[in-house]
């Protein structure tokens, strides 16, 4: 998401950051624009859309008089719409310096309340820009424009990559990181800066990497870099030997799989901003629901598609379990076609990646004809589902370019494990107790340990089965929709027949199916209670019919370790945070397959990313 490009020393400096911005293209972005020097000033173009807009308001032959430095951006919102006056770079109040971010600042909100307070003139939407204004407030201190950019980069709370050029500094491009990428291109008597490597390779191929809370001063003829309290740092350069394409995406063979490893920083921005550790909360207030926002609802809809719909039905078992509110959970295609009970008592949720399935989208305007409240989930900002929603709860997966979606589904399911607790705060008066809320914020980290740690697991395993014609994959609770999307995931990008069940309903038919060809793919967790112990009887069934078993299971449980003939162990975690974990390993089966059978991970045949039409 979001993507940075400097440029310091003589080259023309307009297509310098044009061919940088191109090559940062595939991270996805709804806005761009450029800063640069004209005459002694500094100059912004920006624009809403692509970058070919852009190019059409700076127009060609490019500015003859502009100069270096300079910094482009493309732009995927978190805060504010697409638009024009959201997109990147930004001013302060006189135009002294323009500045480009990529990140979330968590205390945004309180920083610009004070900033308000002080006469500062905002003019977007965005967290970005009270970075700039805190900046500029440091100036107006009388602190140097190195002391303002350390103590402001200081004052910051969440992850960024800033940077920075003044017009009193022509010598000189400020950037600072933390938890956002920053590369720094090395050339000779010019340098470049850029938030990921294909940007620079038609430039440079030797790099310095920021590391979080390290700021970088660059010139045309050297780097220094400095951590945040301004003690120099010796950092080596490293020679790239990819080339563009694989650097596109981050060293890994395919999109979906650095998506797939992505999840954990997903699931980090998602809940940046709404969880309150000082007072063990979750807090949406900020985004427009309230407790009157729920008053009188008797029941919710939840309405989706595809990857989207099962992240629905982990939301079901969720809200049943803490809320005791009754959720129906429906098939898109299916709910406009039909005339739904709903009325003004009824919440609507519409859950959609892009905001612009078809679908759901129909299904959105169905329900607010017949007066229900309306609520969406969606990945991007500005989306039509997002706009046309009474109220809008952002995923902030980043973009998402593999047709298979991964990240976007574990944020989803965040989204709604964290208003399932928010709604138990303001509706019932009752906060989490326990280490819940401190197990959120460990979720990241953990996930990534876990990805880091079953992959290797899971190669081996797909060496044994990728030649499958059928695969059955059985879960019950809150496992079962993440057997339905384990399923989903192996025939859209393996193409091998696989159907997912709840493990109940073997006995109803698809225990005919079992035999030594077709693997079983078992989910169970001593987390889900009684059932547990059903779904081990389950697998004994399998067991008697010589079908072969592949449990994933939670540390521990030697009951199916014994009966299994491959078993896959997950961390052991709250309930609610089982689907995030256990989709984890069959999102990277159905890759390692995939792979082995030589298919296109990320486009499959006749599936498209974004389904805009029925």
């Amino acid at each position: 998401m979001c993507g940075i490009i400097g440029y310091i020393g003589d080259r023309q400096v307009i297509p310098v950051l044009l061919e940088g911005l191109r090559r940062l293209e595939y991270r996805g972005y709804d806005s761009a624009g450029v800063v640069f020097f004209e005459k002694n000033e500094i100059k912004v173009i920006k624009t809403k859309g692509k970058i070919l807009n852009l190019e059409e308001k700076l127009f060609k032959p490019f500015p003859s008089k502009a100069k270096a430095p300079g910094l482009g951006h493309t732009r995927w919102a978190t805060h504010g719409e697409p638009s024009d006056e959201n997109a990147h770079p930004h001013f302060d109040c006189h135009k002294s310096f323009a500045l480009v971010h990529n990140g979330i600042i968590e205390n945004y909100y309180e920083l610009k309340t004070k900033l308000l307070a002080k006469g500062h003139r905002f003019v977007s939407a965005t967290d970005t820009e009270v970075i700039v204004h805190l900046i500029e407030d440091f100036l107006n201190q009388g602190l140097s424009l190195k002391q303002a950019f350390f103590k402001a980069l200081r004052t910051l709370k969440g992850a960024y990559a800033v940077a920075l050029i003044h017009k009193n500094h022509p010598d000189l491009i400020l950037v600072g990181r933390n938890q956002s990428p920053v590369v720094i291109g090395l050339g000779n008597q010019e340098n470049f800066i850029a938030s990921d490597i294909p940007a620079l390779l038609p430039f440079t191929k030797e790099v310095l990497f920021l590391n979080d809370g390290e700021v970088a001063i660059v010139s045309k003829d050297k780097v220094e870099i400095y951590d945040l309290s301004e003690n120099p740092v010796l950092r080596e350069p490293y020679h790239v030997t990819w080339d563009i394409a694989s650097a596109e995406k981050g060293g890994f063979a395919h999109f979906m799989l650095k998506e797939i490893y992505e999840q954990p920083d997903a699931v980090k921005n998602t809940m940046l901003e709404r969880i309150d550790l000082d007072k063990n909360q979750v807090d949406f207030s900020k985004e427009g629901l309230t407790a009157d926002f729920f008053k009188d609802i008797q029941r919710f809809y939840l309405v989706a598609c595809g990857t989207s719909y099962h992240a629905g039905l982990v939301a079901k078992y969720l809200i049943e379990r803490e809320l005791k509110i009754p959720v129906e959970v429906d098939i898109a295609s299916e709910f406009r076609y039909r005339d739904p009970v709903i009325n003004e008592k009824t919440l609507f949720i519409g859950i959609s990646q892009s905001g612009e399935t078809a679908d759901t989208l129909a299904s959105l305007r169905l329900a607010k004809s017949k007066g229900a409240k309306t609520l969406s989930i969606c990945n991007v900002v500005g989306s039509t589902i997002a706009r046309e929603s009474k109220i809008v709860l952002y995923t902030k997966a980043g973009p998402e370019i593999s047709v298979a979606s991964t990240k976007a589904f574990s944020t989803q399911v965040l989204i709604f494990v964290l208003l399932t607790i928010y709604l138990k705060q303001i509706l019932f008066k009752e906060n989490e107790k326990g280490k819940k809320i401190e197990s959120l914020i460990k979720l990241p980290s953990q996930l990534k340990l876990f990805i880091e740690k079953v992959h290797p697991k899971i190669k081996l395993l797909a060496q044994n089965y990728y030649q499958a014609s059928n695969v059955l994959y059985l879960g019950r609770n809150i496992l079962y929709p993440i057997a339905l999307e384990g399923a989903l995931k192996l025939k859209e990008i393996s193409y091998i027949h696989a159907e997912g069940y709840a493990a109940g309903e073997m006995k109803h038919g698809p225990i005919a199916l079992i035999e030594e060809k077709v693997p079983t793919i078992i989910l169970a967790a001593k987390e889900t209670g009684i059932v547990y112990e059903k779904t081990l009887s389950n697998a004994e069934e399998v067991k008697s019919r010589r079908g072969p078993i592949i449990s994933l299971i939670t540390e521990g449980a030697e009951e199916f370790q014994k009966i299994s003939d491959e078993y896959i162990e997950v961390p052991l975690t709250f309930y609610e945070f089982l689907p995030i974990f256990y989709v984890v390993p069959l999102q990277l089966l159905a890759y390692e397959i995939a792979t082995l059978r030589g298919c296109d991970v990320d486009k499959p045949r006749n599936l498209a990313k974004s389904v805009t039409v029925e």
